[in-house]
C-alpha cells in the first residue's frame, strides 16, 4: 500500500495554481472529481457502489485523503480500484499543490478519472480549490435536511449534491424539499440525486451523469 505524506503548499495563490492543475490534468485527458462531505456520509461506500458501473467504461483511481489510517485506500483497493493514501499532517483540507503532489504520487496517467477522496469535513475542504474539474458532496439523511443551510459555502462550491442512505428515509424527519430549497439557495444550478449506497436505489442514475460527465458526453 503506497502511503503519501503530504507538505502543505506555500503558494499564496492557491485559485491561481489549481488553474493550472486543471489545464494540466485537461492536457493529460483526465477528469478530477473532489469528493467532499462529513465523516461517516458514504463517501466509500458510494464509491463501491459506483464502481461496477463504471468497470469496461473508463479507467479510474482514487486518493483517500485523511489525517491518519490506510483504511479506505485498502478497502478501494480490495474492491479492485486502485488507490493510494494521502495523509494531510493533520490538516483539514487539501489545496492544489497537495493535490498535485498526490497525483504525481500515484503515478497514473493512463486514467479517465480520479476521485479524491477529501478529509471528512463540511467547512475547510470547500474553502480550497483542489483543481478538481467537478466538485461532489454526499449529504447522508441521517445527517438532517439543514445541513446546507448551516454550511452553505460547501453547497455553493459543489455542482453535484448525493443524498445517500435513501434508505434510512422511514426512520429520520428529513424534508426532501426543504434540503433542496436550502441546497439551491446556495447554488441554484446544483444537481441532486439521491441514492442508497447499501441498496442501490439511485446509484445507477448517478453513475450515467458522472459517466456523461467524464467522457464528455451531454449529461
Amino acid at each position: 500500500m503506497k502511503i503519501v505524506e503530504l507538505k502543505e503548499s506555500i503558494l499564496e495563490n492557491n485559485d491561481a495554481d489549481a488553474a493550472v492543475l486543471r489545464e494540466e490534468l485537461k492536457g493529460k485527458g483526465i477528469t478530477l472529481i473532489n469528493l467532499m462531505s462529513s465523516p461517516g456520509s458514504g463517501k466509500t461506500s458510494t464509491l463501491l457502489a459506483l464502481a461496477p458501473y463504471f468497470e469496461g467504461k473508463l479507467s479510474w483511481g482514487v486518493m483517500e485523503a485523511d489525517i491518519d489510517s490506510d483504511v479506505d485506500a485498502c478497502t478501494m483497493e480490495a474492491a479492485g480500484v486502485p488507490a493510494i493514501q494521502l495523509h494531510t499532517g493533520g490538516m483539514c483540507h487539501l489545496d492544489a499543490d497537495m493535490t498535485r503532489q498526490g497525483i504525481r504520487a500515484f503515478g497514473r496517467d493512463d486514467l479517465d478519472m480520479i476521485v479524491l477522496e477529501n478529509v471528512g469535513n463540511l467547512v475547510c475542504p470547500a474553502e480550497f480549490d483542489t483543481g478538481a474539474a467537478l466538485n461532489m458532496t454526499i449529504l447522508s439523511v441521517p445527517e438532517g435536511d439543514d445541513k446546507p443551510a448551516k454550511y452553505p459555502l460547501m453547497y455553493e462550491t459543489c455542482q453535484l449534491l448525493v443524498v445517500n442512505k435513501t434508505d434510512t428515509l422511514p426512520y429520520f424527519d428529513f424534508d426532501r424539499e426543504r434540503m433542496e430549497r436550502y441546497a439551491k439557495a446556495c447554488n441554484p444550478d446544483i444537481r441532486v440525486f439521491y441514492i442508497s449506497a447499501k441498496t442501490g436505489e439511485g446509484v445507477a442514475e448517478l453513475a450515467e451523469y458522472l459517466l456523461a460527465a467524464v467522457l464528455q458526453k451531454e449529461a
